[in-house]
């Protein structure tokens, strides 16, 4: 099938835009039915459901790309499959079943496949997957009916920069998430916590804000939209903390990082160690890996600096690269992160 011809591929923002399809599945009476397929960009939500009142909301974000050769490629789904399981099982939602997942997942890339962006666009087909409760209840309790939903868009670069460096700010006075709370899992109150701090930052001249630890203020957490790792001695290090949520972009950068053999640290970073690093990037499934210029504890007064404000370091650079060409398939897939829909 060939590509929707009407959309200015290479001028896409980070949004949204309708497609033809989207794809359902309902839990009820303790198990998940047919999948569904529908035209609508609604749902039929009672007012009492608990996703409107008891944040019973989970979701996660996906690419599909078409290669050089033709073929669609998605992203380490059998991963997002893993990390929804985790959120459901988090904020006690019926988890859904990885092969469910997956057949919906393809079933949606195929269905919208003529908005799949051609190769060498810069863009790509955005995945979103989506469970919610949707029981009428008032008292503070699980849900036990569902509905799991996915619908895609084509998006560009999820900052208008692409990929070129930024500055982000630290606020003091924001955190994302609780110790020991929803941060590892990803639930929509994580994002509506951060908005303020984000909505700020923008209008201070910053892509994004970075969170420091919610008990301490002295450790690295993430970046609102995407974790964040840095170059220190041509060592990758990148925070650990249990309010960080797992990145599978992190995850797949630091394989990669390993197959060029690079050190990779997984560890607390204190905010301090910032001074010792040559490079800095966020990175995650909108952001990919968008490079860090400067890095502004705006409460402390202190700035961190990495490299040059036009031009990406070279090892965030070169992993960047590798990540998208193994997306493309422009490199051989050899830790089978690739899934070809036919």
């Amino acid at each position: 099938m060939e590509t929707n011809t009407n959309i200015d591929w290479a001028n896409l923002s980070f949004g949204y835009m309708k497609t033809d399809y989207n794809v359902r599945c309902t839990y009820k009476d303790g198990k998940w039915g047919e999948i569904e397929v529908s035209e609508s960009e609604h749902l039929n939500i009672h007012i009492a459901a608990t996703c409107l009142h008891y944040g019973q909301e989970i979701f996660e974000g996906m690419k599909a790309f078409r290669g050089k050769d033709g073929k669609i490629r998605i992203f380490r789904m059998d991963e997002n499959a893993k990390r929804i399981q985790r959120s459901a099982n988090g904020i006690m939602m019926a988890p859904i079943p990885e092969d469910l997942f997956s057949e919906m997942v393809k079933k949606v890339v195929k269905l919208n496949e003529r908005f799949i962006p051609p190769y060498g666009s810069g863009a790509s087909l955005y995945i979103r997957p989506l469970e919610i409760g949707m029981t009428a209840q008032v008292g503070v309790k699980p849900a036990t009916e569902y509905t799991f939903l996915i619908f895609v868009t084509p998006v560009g670069p999820y900052f208008k920069e692409g990929f070129k460096p930024t500055k982000v700010a630290i606020y003091r006075e924001y955190d994302r998430a609780a110790p020991c709370g929803t941060g590892r899992w990803k639930v929509g109150g994580n994002y509506a916590a951060s908005l303020s701090a984000g909505e700020r930052a923008k209008s201070e001249g910053y892509s994004a804000v970075l969170y420091l630890d919610p008990k301490e203020k002295k450790y690295i957490d993430e970046c609102g939209p995407a974790n964040f790792f840095a170059i220190k001695d041509g060592v990758y290090i990148t925070p650990k903390s249990g309010s960080i949520l797992p990145s599978v972009t992190n995850m797949s950068l630091q394989q990669i990082a390993k197959d060029l053999g690079i050190e990779v640290e997984c560890r607390p970073i204190e905010i301090t160690e910032l001074t010792e690093c040559q490079e800095a990037a966020e990175c995650g499934t909108a952001a990919v890996a968008t490079p860090i210029s400067r890095i502004d504890d705006v409460e402390a007064g202190k700035s961190y600096t990495f490299g040059s404000d036009d031009e990406a370091g070279p090892v965030t650079t070169q992993l960047y690269n590798r990540l998208r060409a193994i997306q493309l398939g422009d490199e051989p897939d050899t830790h089978n992160w690739v899934t070809i829909v036919e």
